[in-house]
């Protein structure tokens, strides 16, 4: 099970574009932003009122991505320069595999909301985790599940040589589960609640944790697009702290979920069930030793460690401090 050196090989070879290219979109007045769908956010609520264009004093266009691979594909090629939202696992991929990539926030915690599920036909569960050897297993590579799945695994003790993995994302998991073609599928989001329509987790957010799984995304960016626009960069995560802010008091959720639910092209229902599992930690905790100020990169260190046990990444970086830079996010609290 490698993760695909192609992939590793472009993110790569073409990092060196980021620069000239970030600069350049900054220059001509706009940026491009990258999300996920079905994955509802506060910030997509600021996104939706025009709050970021008026704070950034510029357009934003907002693309979204099914992975957080892809996200470092697009940040990479310069297509993008920043993404909300991206998982820490392809985050790690990336910036082991050469891309000059930082953290500037913690976007959101979500332990209850990023799983694998086993079709309910083997009556599998975490007693009998042993029977999944020989199984087929769709899983988004080099992402948040992708560690996930690693670490379950491992602790189960099953072979990852005994499975058949399938790189896919977390929507065709889905679909490939319902149909009956797959044996387990790993995911999060509207994937992850669809597959588990069809089928059983194998250990709650709680029991992951215990287990050192922490799940948490964060918004990335090139650090040359953060090198040249930190007043941009800043600003940006301003207008996200406010909406986490907002949306954390609880006084406005009502008008705020049907706004977020549309634009991230879900019931409202299901996106408050999906928000109901997320944490957005403020600011100040977010500087806190646990996540950016020292928890992060040492988390960073142990992914990077598990892909190259695992044969997904060919090496480790001797550190992941250089990829995590908290100025900007320092700057916003000042504003």
């Amino acid at each position: 099970m490698t993760l695909s050196k192609t992939l590793l090989a472009a993110v790569a070879a073409v990092a060196t574009l980021g620069g000239a290219q970030t600069a350049l979109a900054a220059g001509h007045g706009e940026i491009t932003v990258g999300y996920f769908l079905e994955w509802p956010m506060p910030f997509e609520y600021a996104k939706q009122m025009g709050t970021y264009d008026e704070a950034l004093g510029m357009k934003v266009n907002w693309v979204s991505f099914d992975t957080g691979t892809a996200m470092s594909a697009a940040m990479a090629s310069g297509d993008v320069q920043l993404s909300v939202s991206q998982g820490v696992p392809p985050f790690v991929v990336a910036t082991s595999a050469g891309q000059d990539l930082q953290i500037l926030d913690v976007a959101v915690s979500y332990s209850e909301n990023d799983n694998c599920v086993v079709s309910s036909g083997l009556e599998i569960d975490k007693d009998s985790a042993s029977e999944l050897a020989g199984k087929k297993v769709a899983v988004p590579l080099g992402t948040a599940a992708h560690y996930g799945f690693l670490k379950q695994m491992d602790h189960f003790g099953v072979d990852l040589a005994s499975l058949e993995v399938v790189d896919m994302a977390p929507a065709e998991g889905a679909a490939a589960l319902a149909q009956g073609s797959l044996d387990m599928a790993c995911g999060w989001g509207g994937a992850l609640r669809r597959m588990k329509e069809h089928g059983n987790i194998l250990l709650t957010g709680a029991e992951k944790e215990e287990l050192g799984i922490l799940v948490f995304d964060v918004t990335s960016a090139p650090a040359s697009f953060v090198a040249e626009n930190p007043d941009v960069v800043a600003k940006f995560l301003k207008v996200t702290a406010d909406a986490n802010a907002m949306w954390n008091s609880g006084e406005n959720r009502e008008e705020m979920l049907e706004v977020i639910a549309k634009d991230a092209g879900m019931d409202p229902a299901d996106a408050k069930s999906t928000m109901d599992t997320f944490v957005f930690p403020d600011i100040d905790t977010q500087l806190s030793q646990k996540w950016l100020g020292g928890g992060s990169q040492e988390f960073m260190k142990g992914v990077a460690q598990v892909f190259v046990d695992a044969g997904s990444i060919d090496k480790a970086l001797d550190s992941y401090e250089g990829n995590v830079n908290i100025g900007p996010l320092e700057a916003a609290k000042g504003m």
